[in-house]
């Protein structure tokens, strides 16, 4: 198996379904066909994990002490005389040990994206399972439901509680506590003791045989667990990557529409504008007779309110109100300033309707040839349309377009990193 295509699949499903890492892990970790199974040993923190492994393993691998010794995560691949197969033990750093969390991080790495079988480990010592522990193996007990990986409830260091009408009352306590969970109490202590002594009597009383008998019967149902999860897995990414997709297709899907309908919008009402000014303009450019604004002023009538000067203010009039009509559609679709690339230094010259008309007042020829001719007008509306397409609402509309696009791509691409990694 190339490892290396499982990591890169997992890695593109990962930026789509970060809340999945968990589960992304755990597929990762199920890839490899011929693995052993890894039974993971969890609780907090001295409360005789170590000493257990040791003692299921029937070597001294695992350092044991009176302080916190697990900082990291332990592993150690034995074939134990005492179960059928091979094992990948993990021994992993107590709950709660530290206040920065790695601790808790590599403890819940172990707990939820490496183990096939949680020993989840208790001292009776400490009495009924506490406020930390209570919901985790709820969730355990859910996730077993869930993913068919066992957990086991072991109760260690049974031998620190003298009086055994104590140690009942602790034991039923937690049995009340999870009901659905079957416990195993038992004494590394005395086991070792027995072994050591030839005590068959410690041998016993230590809970080891009853445990690792629980164990045996958990190792033979990894494999139907591991596949039973890994098609589980499989179905619910699957599931949430067409989710996605769907999602995404139909806001993209929304978002064209609505990108369509304001273009409609702008251009049916910009032909709405145009059509009226050019019905308000036709008195003015129909007038087919002497034209007084193209004769220019004498220097003796410069001063005096000539037929030409009243002509002239006439078609600046008609122009203006044009110009007032068009732009107040502009503005009410928000197409009034240039883009930013083409300001200038003179704010009061940076507006569409200068970009698209000019500043200059219009002869009744350049009226009739913008506003009353065909061409003219679709000058108008290209010009127009233009900027509109450039204006802000317009833009980051295009890159939500743009970025929902690279969204769905990502998506599918996901989804086929996702059966690229099944197939590995």
């Amino acid at each position: 198996m190339d490892m290396k295509i499982v990591d890169e699949a997992v890695e593109q499903i990962a930026q789509v379904l970060p809340e999945r890492q968990i589960d992304l892990v755990r597929l990762k970790a199920l890839a490899p066909i011929e693995r052993p199974a890894t039974v993971t040993v969890i609780g907090k923190y001295n409360h005789g994990k170590s000493r257990l492994l040791n003692e299921l393993i029937g070597h001294d691998i695992f350092s044991v002490a009176d302080r916190r010794e697990t900082i990291a995560l332990s592993e150690h691949t034995h074939q134990s005389e005492h179960l059928q197969q091979p094992v990948s033990w993990l021994d992993a750093p107590g709950l709660d040990a530290d206040v920065v969390g790695e601790d808790d991080r590599l403890a819940q790495e172990a707990l939820w994206c490496k183990s096939d079988i949680r020993l989840f480990v208790h001292s009776v010592k400490e009495g009924e399972l506490d406020s930390a522990e209570h919901p985790l193996l709820q969730r355990l007990d859910q996730d077993t439901q869930r993913t068919q990986r066992q957990t086991l409830l072991v109760l260690t260091q049974v031998d620190q509680v003298a009086d055994p009408a104590v140690l009942s009352q602790v034991i039923n306590t937690i049995e009340q506590q999870v009901p659905q969970l079957t416990t195993f109490p038992v004494s590394a202590t005395r086991h070792r003791q027995g072994l050591e002594g030839g005590k068959q009597l410690l041998l016993q009383r230590s809970g080891l045989t009853e445990l690792r008998a629980a164990l045996d019967a958990a190792l033979g149902n990894v494999p139907q667990a591991r596949a039973h999860e890994k098609a589980l897995l499989f179905t619910e990414i699957n599931e949430e990557l067409l989710q996605r997709h769907d999602r995404l297709q139909q806001q993209l899907q929304d978002l064209r529409q609505t990108q369509h309908s304001q273009r409609q919008a702008f251009d049916d009402g910009l032909d709405g504008v145009l059509k009226k000014v050019c019905e308000d303009l036709q008195p003015t450019l129909d007038m087919i007779d002497h034209d007084d604004a193209l004769v220019p002023d004498s220097f003796d009538n410069m001063f005096k309110m000539t037929a030409g000067k009243q002509e002239r203010a006439r078609l600046q009039v008609a122009y203006s109100l044009a110009c007032i009509e068009i732009n107040s559609h502009l503005v009410r679709h928000g197409v009034v300033s240039l883009p930013a690339q083409q300001r200038s230094n003179v704010r009061s010259l940076d507006t569409v309707m200068i970009a698209v008309l000019g500043v200059s007042v219009k002869s009744r020829k350049d009226l009739r040839k913008i506003f009353g001719e065909r061409t003219g007008r679709e000058k108008l509306r290209h010009g127009f349309a233009h900027y509109f397409e450039l204006s802000n609402d317009r833009v980051a509309l295009a890159q939500q377009l743009v970025m929902l696009e690279a969204d769905l791509l990502q998506a599918d691409q996901a989804r086929t990193a996702l059966h690229r990694l099944g197939a590995a």
